[in-house]
């Protein structure tokens, strides 16, 4: 009998501390087309989310044509991009592959952005590290 009580009490306990416990909000978003909606819906969550919480780590992931939204001669949210880059939990983060493709030079994107050798690799590699993960469309 004893031995039921107090395991159901560390039971209890445990279940209180883990529900105590809040969840580190990480989302990596897969940015893949250059959609005027698709770059408006990607800064949209970004702003949405960092208002309502602030210590939220976020991280725009771009390849294919995704690119273009930190392009400041091809991006119709560069406002937006700057402003977010502002913030040290926010990221974007372009594929060298992808800009190899379609011949970009790194000196076309927006101050701030930042290269990643394999776009896919690098949302892989968040996805395991526990990171959600939004595939950006509308």
């Amino acid at each position: 009998m004893k031995r039921t009580i107090l395991l159901l009490s560390v039971l209890v306990l445990g279940i209180g501390f883990a529900s105590g416990q809040e969840m580190p909000y990480r989302v990596v978003f897969d940015l893949t087309s250059r959609d005027s909606l698709d770059q408006k819906a990607v800064m949209r969550w970004v702003g949405e989310i960092t208002a309502a919480h602030p210590d939220a780590e976020l991280e725009v992931v771009m390849y294919g044509k995704g690119f273009e939204l930190v392009m400041p001669e091809k991006s119709t949210k560069m406002d937006e991009v700057r402003g977010a880059l502002k913030n040290p939990h926010v990221s974007f983060k372009v594929c060298q592959v992808a800009l190899k493709n379609n011949m970009v030079d790194k000196s076309q994107l927006a101050t701030g952005v930042q290269t990643v050798p394999d776009g896919i690799y690098e949302i892989i590699t968040k996805q395991h590290a526990g990171w959600g993960y939004v595939k950006v469309g509308h």
